[in-house]
């Protein structure tokens, strides 16, 4: 205990800092992200075409320079990359197709997370109430595309349940993405809100920005030989 302040240095959240050569492949996806929300507010295909498809493949470059690009979670971005490429082409069957790969996203990154720790029981219930809950609203709006957005949905809730056993910032990563696409499904359904598709790729990128970091810093705190806190110690999860 620090008598002089009171704090207990311990259970002060860690606090990890890359050289800034590591950085700079964070600052390239940040420029690349502004892009493509500019791209996508103005209405210019050829610079999303430009853009979106490099946003996850920066973060997986990243990631193998600062050591922390696991099997799953790689996998997960090089999917991500195929699945933003597909749903750039306007049509049913490439937007079932970039469903498909970010199914597999979803898949692989629940893998990775459940891997680290598993999620309590009430985060589990509280994302599967909530899949419930959205997909009786949009049901009857759905049309044939009812089935396919039940079955990823739930992937994609189990996702966000899972990232809350890793940190605070994977957890906000999974939450913002399944806001993300909770805001395309309202889109199949019909229900547009004030700069939809702008709020679709803002809360995208920062998914796969707080997912990518908040992963790096679980690697860099196993690097450093510390052991994942349980759930029934007094110490709170890391960053």
């Amino acid at each position: 205990m620090n008598t002089a302040t009171g704090a207990d240095p311990r259970r002060r959240p860690a606090v990890v800092r890359w050289p800034d050569r590591d950085a700079a492949l964070l600052w390239a996806f940040a420029v690349v992200a502004a892009v493509e929300l500019v791209a996508v507010a103005t209405d210019v295909p050829a610079a999303q075409w430009l853009a979106k498809p490099l946003l996850a493949p920066l973060l997986l470059a990243w990631l193998w320079q600062v050591h922390a690009a696991d099997r799953p979670i790689a996998v997960g971005l090089v999917l991500a990359t195929a699945g933003d490429v597909a749903l750039l082409i306007p049509s049913d069957t490439a937007f079932l197709v970039g469903m498909g790969c970010f199914l597999g996203t979803q898949v692989a990154f629940s893998t990775a997370f459940i891997g680290h720790r598993r999620p309590r029981p009430a985060a589990v219930a509280g994302y599967l109430t909530l899949w419930a809950v959205a997909n009786a609203l949009l049901w009857p709006r759905l049309g044939d595309l009812r089935l396919p957005v039940l079955g990823y949905s739930l992937a994609l809730s189990l996702m966000a349940a899972t990232a809350t056993a890793v940190g605070r910032r994977v957890a906000a990563g999974g939450a913002l993405f399944l806001f993300s696409d909770l805001l395309i499904g309202l889109g199949a359904g019909g229900t547009r809100l004030p700069g939809h598709d702008v709020l679709v790729m803002a809360t995208y990128s920062a998914a796969l920005f707080m997912i990518s970091i908040g992963w790096a810093a679980r690697a860099s705190d196993r690097g450093r030989g510390r052991r994942p806190r349980r759930r029934s110690g007094p110490a709170r999860p890391p960053a």
